[in-house]
């Protein structure tokens, strides 16, 4: 009998060991097929805010302070890259033409994300934090 509670106790210590391991709140799954708005105060003289619409297959439509345009995510595990594709010129001032391509930069530059609840932060040299669009 002793042989088999030390491979229980082997067995649970293992257990424990990988569950510790892991983070302490599972991974929620990327928000494909949802919206999801920049966590920022829009810009003097304007009320939109950036916004993301990621499709089914990582396809997205964007609409920043003045421009919009298309892109791709691609998501392995907490992995995330982002290709823009070329932005629609719109008649903007041109500080927020400015902020539009320093957005799509930061996009570029994620490399990894999260997800707490309708919260999903994109991590790279600057962090970008959305909040889905649940209503």
């Amino acid at each position: 009998m002793p042989s088999i509670i030390t491979s229980l106790q082997a067995i649970t210590a293992a257990v424990m060991v990988v569950l510790a391991a892991l983070p302490a709140q599972a991974q929620q799954e990327f928000p494909f097929g949802l919206e999801m708005t920049l966590d920022a105060p829009p810009q003097p003289g304007s009320k939109r805010i950036p916004s993301l619409e990621i499709g089914d297959n990582g396809e997205v439509r964007l609409e920043l302070w003045c421009k919009g345009g298309k892109g791709q995510f691609s998501v392995a595990g907490n992995t995330v890259i982002f290709v823009p594709g070329p932005l629609e010129p719109r008649d903007c001032p041109a500080a927020r033409a400015a902020l539009d391509d320093a957005l799509v930069a930061a996009l570029t530059e994620a490399s990894t994300w999260t997800r707490q609840g309708d919260v999903v932060t994109l991590q790279g040299a600057q962090p970008l934090r959305f909040r889905l669009n649940t209503n």
